[in-house]
């Protein structure tokens, strides 16, 4: 039995991973400023789960999450940053507080995430660190300058700290879900049947979480989607940008 540390799964993506690392008989382990939703799982597998209702931002609560969870259960094997915090605001709208608050959720969440399980990992010589990242963090688009901005900050800090602990038994990956139906999309103007399931890219995620790629993505389409982002970051940015200014034109 593995332990999945995961932040941001009370709803959508994060959701979903845990209820498939569960149902495979794993433990895991929750952290989010809200477990209303995934407490309902723990009248299932009330010895496998735990969860804790904290901030992401908060560095020594997040620590002491971490410990706790590894003294129930003995060691963490995965831990996942997918909290995250997206403002759909021009560029000229955002103040310096945006931005401040996307960062501290979706960057420094990610860093307080790591200084908390990598002593853990590194005594156990074994262990995988993933980051939720976007394809906006590549391409970049519209309307999102923090939030992509912060995603672009999350790929650069999985490539250092992949280079800086490659002798540690510790990797670290980012993992790319395409456009799914969760309530951080709902603002994009794209109808519903152009999202993937959050339940279907959970369960993707979880399949695929013990590849050995530095990008981890829930299907094979997916992972060409991801692969054209990279080779094509500019161009696949403003076709994305045509697409949502089209599908806002339609629904009106």
């Amino acid at each position: 039995m593995k332990t999945l540390f995961l932040t941001g799964g009370n709803n959508g993506i994060g959701y979903y991973m845990v209820k498939e690392w569960l149902q495979n008989g794993n433990y895991a382990a929750v952290l989010d400023m809200n477990c209303g939703n995934i407490n309902r799982l723990k009248e299932i597998y009330p010895e496998s789960l735990l969860t804790f209702e904290s901030d992401v931002c908060n560095k020594d609560s997040v620590k002491i999450a971490v410990n706790d969870t590894n003294a129930k259960f003995g060691s963490i094997d995965y831990a996942v940053h997918n909290a995250c915090l997206c403002l759909f605001k021009s560029f000229e709208e955002h103040s310096k507080e945006d931005f401040s608050k996307v960062i501290d959720v979706n960057f420094y969440g990610a860093i307080n995430l790591t200084e908390a399980v990598i002593p853990i990992m590194k005594s156990q010589r074994r262990g995988k660190i993933c980051f939720t990242s976007s394809g906006v963090g590549i391409t970049g688009f519209i309307d999102i300058s923090s939030y992509a901005s912060s995603k672009g900050a999350i790929e650069a800090f999985a490539k250092c700290m992949n280079i800086e602990y490659e002798d540690s038994g510790v990797t670290f990956h980012i993992m790319h879900p395409p456009l799914t139906d969760t309530e951080s999309s709902s603002p994009l103007p794209i109808p519903k049947e152009f999202k993937s399931s959050p339940e279907k890219v959970g369960k993707g995620f979880v399949k695929n979480i013990d590849g050995k790629k530095f990008i981890i993505t829930p299907s094979f389409g997916d992972k060409i989607s991801v692969r054209l982002s990279y080779a094509f970051s500019l161009p696949m940015g403003r076709m994305l940008v045509k697409m949502t200014k089209k599908a806002r034109t339609d629904l009106k």
